[in-house]
């Protein structure tokens, strides 16, 4: 059994250049070909969506030459990689404040996305300047807006209707979670859409983690029971199927 969803914190690209005395920068290049390897095993795999998160918000309070590096690297990929990602038949969506990027990196994300809109194959979700307190607050004043102008009313509000207002509105939610660099915590991201993902923690960093690494973490997912609230018994006799 796959899942249908994979979110994965791609944690510990600067200690893995620290260890090898090498400045941070040089592990986030390094992670790109992670990136890489990993997309690829998705696509080959038939992974229905993947969502790598990549800059989250409080990561703006890193020093500014690795913030601008980041910056300059996103907008690298929308750039060069985006070719690829189109001929791969990948749809691409960016979620995250784009508010506090560049103008010229909005523009680019916003062509990335027009260009793939009609692609069919794996959805590639890149979390860039994304955190779940933004992702909640976001919703929160969409519905406030509503009640607002009448649309709806308090009642109305159920958790459907906040999933609706989510970054990740149109898909499922993660069925299994990845964090490298043996870091075992959520640290803000997706935290409405996790409630119920399996969560797989490695002491690999990113740019170590390759299709072997996620060969285990699709392994531990195959062995997990998903009851969601119900019983073994209930799943068996196929009540919650």
């Amino acid at each position: 059994m796959l899942p249908r969803h994979i979110a994965i914190i791609m944690d510990g690209n600067g200690r893995w250049a620290t260890q090898r005395f090498m400045p941070r920068i040089a592990g986030h290049k390094a992670g790109v070909d992670s990136v890489r390897k990993i997309v690829k095993a998705c696509v080959e795999k038939k992974i229905e969506v993947l969502t790598l998160w990549a800059f989250g918000n409080e990561n703006w309070k890193r020093p500014q030459q690795e913030v601008s590096f980041l910056m300059n690297l996103m907008t690298s990929m929308m750039e060069n990689e985006i070719k690829k990602i189109h001929e791969e038949n990948i749809q691409l969506h960016i979620i995250g404040d784009r508010s506090r990027l560049d103008k010229n990196l909005q523009q680019k994300i916003a062509q990335a996305e027009q260009l793939t809109a009609n692609n069919s194959g794996l959805k590639l979700i890149i979390a860039f300047s994304y955190s779940g307190y933004w992702d909640i607050t976001e919703a929160m004043r969409k519905i406030a807006v509503e009640i607002q102008e009448n649309r709806i009313t308090p009642t109305d509000i159920s958790p459907e209707l906040i999933q609706q207002k989510l970054a990740l509105a149109n898909f499922p939610d993660p069925d299994l979670f990845i964090r490298s660099s043996g870091e075992q915590r959520l640290s803000n991201f997706l935290l409405w859409n996790l409630a119920y993902t399996e969560l797989y923690f490695t002491n690999v960093f990113w740019p170590d983690f390759d299709v072997a690494e996620l060969e285990k973490a699709l392994l531990f997912f195959a062995s997990r029971e998903r009851r969601f609230g119900a019983t073994s018994e209930q799943l068996q006799a196929g009540q919650y199927a």
